[in-house]
């Protein structure tokens, strides 16, 4: 066992590292499975931030169709408004997620009964962008 001294977003933690070789531990272990690291302290109060965010309830009326982030990221745009008509395959807001710039389309014709994102938000997979009638 090594022992190494890592440093996450100003956090240390101290971690003790198995050589493996050939498949097989290098070393016997004879102590006791490692302490876990402790948790960072800006983790948990940035958790129920989004929590609470993806917890509140979209107001979706019968038979509407929802459009949902297909993956997490930032909306960087949103180019559309609540009343406006749309029809299908018409860019309703950018999604940018792992650098890259996501087009987030109608998946069909409607008029848009809410928008529950604004440029800047940050989304999760699943949550509702905007929802058409």
């Amino acid at each position: 066992m090594r022992k190494f001294l890592i440093n996450v977003n100003g956090n240390s933690y101290e971690v003790e590292v198995e050589e493996i070789r050939d498949g097989v531990a290098a070393t016997p272990v004879a102590a006791p499975a490692p302490k876990a690291a402790p948790a960072p302290k800006a983790a948990p109060a940035a958790a129920p931030k989004a929590a609470s965010k993806a917890a509140a309830p979209a107001l979706v009326p019968a038979g509407a169709n929802t459009i949902t982030a297909p993956m997490p990221g930032t909306i960087l745009s949103v180019n559309v408004k609540v009343g406006d008509t749309v029809k299908k395959g018409q860019v309703l807001c950018i999604l940018e997620a792992m650098k890259m710039e996501n087009e987030i389309m109608a998946s069909g014709d409607g008029k848009v009964a809410s928008i529950a994102v604004n440029a800047g938000d940050s989304v999760n997979t699943g949550q509702v962008l905007i929802v058409l009638e």
